[in-house]
């Protein structure tokens, strides 16, 4: 077989393509994998690091799960941190109280994993939260806590190394002429091709970007300073905001009072796109965000009163010893509206994975599968 000819090529280094490529170098499959960067450097890098099968609905949550699964299987392998510490929803007004009962009620049984928890006993899971005028929490037990560029780059070695993925790294595909790829004068050819690009696809395939109307998205996020060695924060941290993110919680009937409510006291956030979490990273920092800008036109420009206000939601629910910010950014990515992902062949033999917006780290593994 000609050296440069593969069972599977994957363009983009990402958590969807390198999910995509462990699906199928575990196989025995040839595989090649194209990053433009000499590392990922993009979204999949520039997240919270959580996997989160709490804020998916019903109908994707077994997709979630089953990427939990595989992201705690690969973390040993693949020799990055995972922390299976789950998450804390806590409500300090009646509506966000009414909305987890809601929720617990809806759901306690099957399919998530959850419980309500008093003051008392939030406290007893995290030294980080504010009790005072804290009706309660909902715990979640499946939440996952990864360091997104560490977990990123180490299963970048991990493919190559052990699953002897080839990785061509420095390396922009700039056309696709199935069975061929394409990079300057470097041709490739594949028996399958998978797109795993982002906006990135727009390149490569114009119309066929533009039939899916994706949305583009940017987000601005921090980070802290090392926190003490012996202290944690426990479950990654959410609050109020939270509950009108996700689709999961849709179905509460509450929600609109919520939503009403945070019209009337915090219209800028929901103006930003703002809601606000705390994850914890390897080294013991925590990441804390975030705001979404959704349009075409996504400016490179980080915007300081928007990290104001992130900040200050936190400072509503919670506390850190060092609580000085060491790292700003921005990231972007794209989201397929009114679905969870697209999936779909771009031309015969050439697939396309994208869409996914801020659930890559979450979904990653689980659509893999599916693919």
């Amino acid at each position: 077989m000609n050296k440069d000819h593969f069972d599977i090529a994957i363009v983009g280094g990402g958590i969807i393509g390198l999910a995509q490529a462990w699906e199928r170098a575990k196989k025995g499959q040839k595989v090649i994998l194209f990053e433009r960067n000499p590392q990922a450097q993009g979204a999949s890098i520039r997240n919270f690091g959580m996997i989160w099968p709490i804020g998916q609905p019903t109908d994707s949550y077994p997709v979630a799960l089953k990427s939990r699964e595989i992201w705690l299987e690969l973390s040993g392998k693949a020799n990055f941190w995972a922390a299976p510490t789950g998450s804390l929803h806590l409500a300090y007004h009646e509506d966000e109280w009414a909305i987890l009962n809601e929720f617990h009620a809806l759901y306690h049984n099957k399919p998530y994993s959850i419980e309500l928890l008093t003051p008392e006993m939030v406290s007893q899971k995290s030294a980080a939260v504010k009790t005072k005028g804290l009706f309660g929490a909902m715990f979640s037990s499946t939440e996952v806590n990864v360091d997104p560029r560490q977990a990123v780059w180490q299963m970048h070695k991990y493919l190559k190394e052990v699953l002897n993925v080839h990785i061509e790294y420095k390396t922009v595909i700039s056309a696709v002429d199935f069975p061929r790829l394409h990079s300057g004068k470097k041709v490739w050819q594949a028996d399958k091709i998978i797109l795993c690009t982002g906006e990135d696809l727009e390149t490569l395939y114009p119309e066929y970007y533009q039939s899916l109307d994706l949305v583009k998205c940017k987000l601005q996020m921090m980070r802290t300073a090392s926190q003490p060695s012996d202290w944690s924060l426990g479950p990654n941290l959410a609050a109020g905001l939270t509950l009108l993110h996700y689709e999961s919680f849709l179905s509460c009937p509450s929600r609109e009072i919520l939503k009403k409510r945070i019209e009337n006291e915090f219209p800028e956030y929901l103006k930003r796109g703002i809601h606000v979490m705390a994850s914890q990273t390897a080294y013991n920092e925590l990441t804390l965000g975030d705001s979404h800008h959704y349009g075409d036109t996504i400016l490179p420009f980080d915007d300081q009163k928007t990290n104001d206000l992130i900040l200050q939601y936190l400072d509503s629910f919670a506390h850190f010893p060092h609580p000085e910010i060491q790292s700003f950014w921005n990231g972007t990515y794209v989201k397929k509206p009114n679905t969870k992902w697209h999936i779909g062949e771009v031309e015969p033999g050439v697939q396309a994975v994208t869409g996914v917006g801020g659930a890559g780290m979450t979904l990653s593994f689980g659509l893999a599968d599916l693919t």
